[in-house]
């Protein structure tokens, strides 16, 4: 069993093979400390989908609030997520929203632990 598994069971797909490139050198202490942060910060990417699908009825642009693309948020709330043609472009690609946004919430874990 890989020590990402073990410690990060929900990563999937990309994020479990880029998780497994940035650990694969590290102690099994750093592991453990890295995956307590980034699972704290992690976004799943279910609940990308199910805010983009909350996008169709709701407020549009709640899925980009929560990976921190604030400019792109507020243009869809006040477009209607760019008159739904963004909203069903996000709904296709919830998965690579979600795996950039943990991307970058994982450099900047294994960045804040390394120092």
């Amino acid at each position: 069993m890989n020590r990402t598994l073990r410690y990060i069971p929900e990563a999937k797909g990309n994020e479990m093979y880029f998780l497994d490139q940035l650990l694969k050198e590290k102690d099994d202490q750093y592991v453990e400390t890295f995956s307590n942060v980034y699972r704290a910060r992690r976004r799943d990417p279910q609940l990308i989908l199910l805010t983009t699908l909350l996008g169709f009825v709701l407020i549009a642009g709640i899925q980009r609030f929560l990976t921190n693309n604030i400019g792109l948020g507020i243009l869809y709330v006040f477009t209607a997520g760019l008159c739904f043609i963004g909203t069903i472009v996000d709904a296709v690609n919830y998965e690579n929203i979600a795996f950039d946004y943990n991307r970058r919430i994982a450099e900047e874990v294994s960045n804040m632990i390394t120092r």
